[in-house]
């Protein structure tokens, strides 16, 4: 079973995500756009794991959110990966994100302990918004993504973490929760 452990957004958040996406799209560029309901804060991709590890990876995840105070994050700006110049990932970024990236330390230290290796990039907090096809209508779509540098999106209250489920299909990857991990006591 393909898995990822995550943060998943408020409607609020989704349906703003939307309303960008459904501007940005007027410029034409060859983009793969997320579906909204699809987009989430992965913190941590397992891929395919077996169903006799999950209870294991819900202790480990209790052990480590009860750590954790709840907390919110900001979703604010439009970027791209890794570069303007070949860009492949179009994003929205969270701003002050320190709690979120302890947490994300810490579940990739618990994930290392059960045998998921260890991330090698720095963690860059972002919500994927699309994927670049092609460099058909990038410029117009960096052009107007410069007006939004500094958009805020909404605010995520993180109050729980999620281990989820991804099964990849003709239409896109579609996504289910298997547990939700509270944050704190």
């Amino acid at each position: 079973m393909r898995s990822f452990i995550a943060i998943e957004l408020p409607e609020t958040v989704k349906s703003a995500l939307l309303s960008l996406q459904q501007e940005l799209k007027t410029c034409g560029a060859d983009v793969r756009w997320v579906r909204p309901e699809g987009i989430h804060l992965t913190l941590k991709f397992l891929g395919d794991i077996e169903d006799k590890l999950v209870d294991r990876i819900i202790q480990t995840l209790k052990g480590t959110c009860i750590k954790f105070k709840t907390f919110s994050c900001e979703v604010r700006g439009v970027g791209v990966f890794p570069t303007a110049r070949a860009p492949r990932v179009l994003w929205a970024g969270i701003a002050d994100h320190d709690a979120l990236t302890l947490i994300q330390q810490e579940i990739d230290i618990g994930m290392s302990s059960l045998g998921f290796e260890r991330e090698d990039r720095k963690f860059t907090a972002h919500l994927t918004l699309g994927r670049f096809r092609s460099s058909e209508g990038k410029i117009a779509l960096l052009d107007r993504m410069e007006a939004h540098k500094e958009l805020t999106l909404g605010i995520i209250d993180v109050n729980h973490i999620s281990l989820m489920r991804s099964e990849l299909g003709p239409a896109g990857a579609k996504y289910a929760r298997i547990a939700e991990i509270p944050l704190g006591k």
